[in-house]
């Protein structure tokens, strides 16, 4: 079973801690925030065709490697993933933070 506090590093925001999701005004312009979210829909369509090359890619290196997987690839993965779960907070107003490439990129 996974680990539910598996990012908490990169997403200190959603600790161990019960959170209240009760529904906050968005403080942000909301055509700008519109835009910049459908933006963000745009990059994470993107994403998902790269992690699909990533995983096919990966399969490739395990089969002909032992089935030792590229760690490089791996690490790309998880970082498109917390991008992605980012990106995803950010378009249903779970966040405020935009995502990189407007914040850093964990």
């Amino acid at each position: 079973m996974a680990d539910p506090n598996e990012f908490d590093h990169v997403m200190p925001d959603l600790g161990a801690a019960p959170q209240d999701h009760s529904v906050t005004e968005v403080e942000e312009n909301l055509a700008a925030r519109i835009l910049f979210s459908f933006l963000i829909w745009i990059m994470m369509s993107f994403a998902s065709t790269i992690i699909g090359f990533l995983a096919i890619l990966q399969g490739i290196v395990m089969l002909t490697s032992g089935k030792k997987p590229n760690k490089r690839i791996a690490g790309f993965g998880t970082d498109i993933g917390i991008w992605f779960a980012k990106s995803t907070r950010y378009i249903t107003a779970d966040s405020e933070t935009k995502p990189w490439p407007w914040t850093e990129l964990d």
